[in-house]
C-alpha cells in the first residue's frame, strides 16, 4: 500500500507543477487543461482531426496522380484547384468536427479514466462563470481527480465504496455547480443566511475538494471499507443556494 501512496502523492506533486506551469502563461490559463484527463481527451480528438486530414490529402494527391495519368498532366489550372482542394481540407477537417462538452447525465458513465476526464473538461467549461476563488478550486480539483481515478483503478468498480466515489464526482459535484448557475448573475453578490452565493459555492466546492482528496488518500493506504461517503454529503447539496435558485428563477 505504500507505493500506492507514493504514486498518488507523486502524481498530486507533478500535476501541480503543470498547473502552476501552465497559470505562468498569464491570460492563456484558462485554456489550459486542469488536469491529464482532459487533456488526453483533447489530444485524442485532435489526433482524430489530424487522421482526417491526412486521408483528405492522401485522396487529394491520388486524384491529382490519376488526373495526371489519364490527362498526361494537370496543368496549370489542376495544380491551382489541387491547392485549393487541400487548403479546403485543412479547413474544414481542421475545424469539424469541434469537441462537444459532455453532459452532466454523462459524467459517471464509462470506465474510470473517462469519468475522471469528462468530468474534468465538463469543468473547464463551467470555470469562465465561476467567481475567482472557486475557479481556482476548480483549476486545483483537475489534480486531485487524476489522483483519484488512479487509485480507483486499483478497486472493483462494482464496490459501493467505487460507487458512492463515482457519485460524488459524477453527481454531487455538478449539482453543486449547476444549481449555482441557476441563480441570477445580479443576486449572486448577496447575502442569504449569512452567505452570498458565491461565497456558498466556493465553500461546497473546498468541502468537496477536501473529501476527493481525503478520499484518494484512504483508497491508497487500501482502508476501502472506513468510506463512509454518503453520510458526509447531506450538506454539499448547496442546500441555501438552490433554495434561492427556486425563489428568484
Amino acid at each position: 500500500m505504500t507505493d500506492l501512496t507514493s504514486d498518488s502523492d507523486r502524481l498530486i506533486e507533478q500535476g501541480r507543477r503543470l498547473r502552476d506551469d501552465n497559470r505562468m502563461g498569464g491570460r492563456h490559463r484558462r485554456a489550459a487543461s486542469i488536469g491529464r484527463g482532459s487533456a488526453d481527451l483533447k489530444l485524442q480528438h485532435w489526433l482524430k482531426k489530424a487522421r482526417n486530414i491526412g486521408i483528405a490529402v492522401v485522396a487529394i494527391f491520388a486524384a491529382i496522380t490519376a488526373a495526371g495519368i489519364i490527362l498526361d498532366g494537370i496543368g496549370f489550372i489542376g495544380v491551382v484547384i489541387a491547392f485549393f482542394a487541400l487548403l479546403a481540407a485543412f479547413g474544414v477537417f481542421g475545424t469539424f468536427p469541434r469537441m462537444k462538452q459532455p453532459r452532466r447525465e454523462d459524467l459517471t458513465k464509462g470506465d474510470v479514466r473517462q469519468m475522471v476526464g469528462k468530468t474534468e473538461l465538463w469543468l473547464e467549461h463551467q470555470r469562465p462563470a465561476l467567481p475567482p476563488p472557486a475557479a481556482k478550486i476548480v483549476d486545483d480539483m483537475g489534480v486531485q481527480l487524476d489522483a483519484l481515478g488512479l487509485q480507483l483503478e486499483t478497486i472493483d468498480q462494482q464496490h459501493p465504496a467505487a460507487r458512492e466515489v463515482r457519485s460524488l464526482v459524477g453527481d454531487v459535484l455538478p449539482e453543486t455547480i449547476d444549481a449555482y448557475r441557476k441563480i441570477p448573475q445580479h443576486l449572486r453578490g448577496e447575502k442569504r443566511a449569512g452567505a452570498t452565493p458565491d461565497e456558498q459555492l466556493t465553500a461546497s466546492l473546498g468541502k468537496i475538494s477536501k473529501e476527493i482528496d481525503h478520499v484518494t488518500r484512504q483508497l491508497a493506504e487500501g482502508s476501502l471499507d472506513d468510506l463512509a461517503i454518503k453520510n458526509r454529503y447531506l450538506e454539499y447539496k448547496y442546500g441555501d443556494a438552490e433554495d434561492t435558485a427556486r425563489e428568484e428563477s
